[in-house]
C-alpha cells in the first residue's frame, strides 16, 4: 500500500479530498478530509477515518454516533489528487441526522434550501448536546 500512497497528490497540507458514496445506491454521503494516516488507518481497518482540520486531528467516523462506515472500495480520479470512497453506511452519515450530508437542494426562485433528504436520528439524542 506504500507505494500505492506515494502516488497520491496531497496538498500543501498533507490533505486530500475524500467522496464517500454508498456503495450500493450510489448516493454520495459526504466529503471529508484525509491525511495519510487517515487513509493508511482507513484500509488497515476498513472502516472510515478523517482528519478533522479544526481539531488537528484524525477521527473514526461514528465513534461518537455509532453510525460507522464499512469500506467496500477505495479509488482515485485521473490526476491522484481526490478519493472516492465507497461504503456500507450503518444508520446515518451526516451529524444532523440525515442519511447523506447533501439533504438540501437548490431551487430557482426560492428563498431557501429545500430539505431532500431522510432524517435518521436526532442529533440531540445522539451528541448529548
Amino acid at each position: 500500500m506504500d507505494t500505492q500512497l506515494d502516488q497520491l497528490k496531497f496538498d500543501a497540507n498533507g490533505l486530500i479530498p475524500a467522496i464517500i458514496q454508498d456503495a450500493s445506491t450510489g448516493q454520495v454521503l459526504m466529503m471529508a478530509w484525509m491525511n495519510r494516516a487517515a487513509l493508511e488507518k482507513t484500509v488497515q481497518t476498513g472502516q472510515t477515518y478523517f482528519f478533522s482540520r479544526s481539531r488537528g486531528k484524525l477521527w473514526l467516523k461514528g465513534e461518537t454516533s455509532g453510525h460507522v462506515q464499512q469500506v467496500k472500495s477505495i479509488a482515485t480520479d485521473c490526476d491522484q489528487d481526490v478519493l472516492l470512497i465507497k461504503v456500507e453506511q450503518v444508520g446515518a452519515a451526516c451529524h444532523e441526522g440525515y442519511y447523506s450530508c447533501f439533504f438540501r437542494e437548490h431551487h430557482s426562485g426560492e428563498q431557501d434550501w429545500k430539505i431532500i433528504g431522510d432524517k435518521v436520528f436526532d442529533p440531540k439524542t445522539v451528541y448529548k448536546k
